[in-house]
């Protein structure tokens, strides 16, 4: 039985993987609102549901959103297990928060 060995990918490579892929996707933004979406998936670390934040940003509240990315970014790195969970709970709390004051 021979073992396969290989050398790890560098780090570099896989960031300008990353990086084309980004840079791809961007061509096909047509709208602020989509730019902003793949913005807030890219904070995330949540590219799998992009077409979400694209939905979000295209119909909530600009400054709902940027609250809850806020909260998100002043808790202390590692700290936060999932990112996405933590900024649609906080997105539900402002809403509700919204609609009592209005009321």
């Amino acid at each position: 039985m021979s073992k396969r060995q290989s050398a790890p990918t560098p780090i570099s490579e896989t960031l300008s993987l990353f990086k084309e892929n980004f840079d791809k996707r961007k061509k096909y933004v047509k709208n602020e609102y989509q730019a902003y979406g793949l913005e807030l998936a890219d904070e995330l670390d949540d590219w799998d549901h992009k077409s979400l934040y694209i939905r979000l940003a295209k119909t909530e509240d600009r400054q709902l959103l940027e609250t809850a990315l806020y909260y998100i970014k002043d808790h202390s790195p590692g700290t936060v297990k999932n990112k996405a969970a933590l900024f649609m709970w906080k997105l539900k709390q402002l809403r509700l928060e919204k609609t009592k004051s209005t009321l």
